[in-house]
């Protein structure tokens, strides 16, 4: 497993990312296309230009709205100079200039001595904001890599691990076939979107492929159709593959859960024995439709449980 939980991106990479996206120009400071942007919370300065120091937050990109351009451009000399001096003590990433607001002569100078990258863009405040945050979120977000298949079964996402060879990809095949989705096989990126919140994604290249041994690499978005694939789920419960050992002792009863620990994220797990003639796709689904019973409050195993004790207690 690989891990990155202090995710962060240069500003130059930002733009060659997401640069066409969000309509993203460079207007000002290249010197400091190497900054790097650490949260995703941005900033619209507001009062902080008036000289209220304790409201700025240096970490964050400042983000320069029709107001501020407007309250920038008529200060008196005095007043700039002390705003620009202000600005000029954070360690902003970028400053960016919403809705094809043309950058003011001083701002394009003070991008170009602070060595800070002043951007533009097209697209109006409110909108742009709420877009880039998203975007930022998901781009910065604690990261890990995994060995495994992730599938959709019925809205739930069921991450499917186990050694090589175990039959991870047969049996998301055998589940795609049932009319489920695949989202990644062989290496799943996981992101953690919020202390509880986990996302499975596939990589650029891989995705929509899997590997079949005997087959080789297949198509299931050309193969089964769009209807096959998903581009991200949430992930709500891990299954693990072993290999059938007569001598050990598996979960018959289910009234334990076991976890299963991701970037500090516990998620339900179960541990499926595989040998011939058992159905692996059929348990796997049959796992997701009992987490789908226990997130809408019911869980069989403890609801036969009550039951037995009140019988047992009866016949006494």
């Amino acid at each position: 497993m690989e891990q990155s939980d202090l995710a962060t991106i240069s500003v130059n990479e930002l733009l060659k990312e997401a640069g066409e996206k969000f309509g993203l120009k460079l207007a000002a400071g290249e010197k400091g296309l190497s900054n790097k942007i650490t949260t995703s919370r941005i900033q619209k300065p507001g009062l902080l230009l008036t000289g209220l120091k304790e409201k700025l937050h240096p970490e964050r990109i400042q983000i320069f709205g029709k107001a501020e351009i407007e309250y920038l451009n008529g200060l008196p000399p005095d007043g700039l100079r002390a705003t620009l001096k202000t600005l000029e003590k954070a360690d902003t990433p970028c400053f960016i200039i919403t809705k094809k607001q043309k950058p003011l002569g001083f701002l394009l100078q003070f991008a170009e001595k602070k060595k800070t990258p002043l951007l533009t863009t097209h697209l109006t405040t409110s909108l742009f904001i709420e877009r880039f945050t998203k975007h930022l979120e998901e781009r910065l977000a604690p990261t890990t890599s995994m060995h495994g298949v992730f599938v959709d079964i019925l809205g739930v996402g069921v991450l499917i691990l186990g050694k090589s060879g175990i039959g991870k990809s047969e049996c998301a095949l055998d589940l795609i076939v049932k009319g489920y989705r695949l989202i990644a096989d062989d290496a799943v990126i996981i992101k953690r979107m919020s202390p509880t919140l986990l996302f499975g994604i596939a990589s650029d290249i891989i995705k929509y492929h899997m590997e079949v041994r005997g087959l080789g690499i297949v198509n299931v978005k050309d193969l089964f159709g769009i209807t096959a694939v998903r581009e991200k789920k949430q992930m709500d419960v891990v299954v693990e593959l072993v290999e059938w050992n007569p001598d050990e002792e598996y979960d018959r009863l289910g009234f334990e859960e076991g976890l299963y620990e991701i970037l500090a994220v516990k998620l339900p797990f179960h541990r499926i024995p595989v040998s011939p003639g058992r159905s692996v796709a059929t348990i796997v689904e049959v796992a997701a439709r009992n987490q789908l019973l226990k997130i809408m409050g019911y869980h069989s195993a403890l609801e036969f449980k009550k039951k037995l004790d009140f019988a047992i207690s009866a016949k006494k």
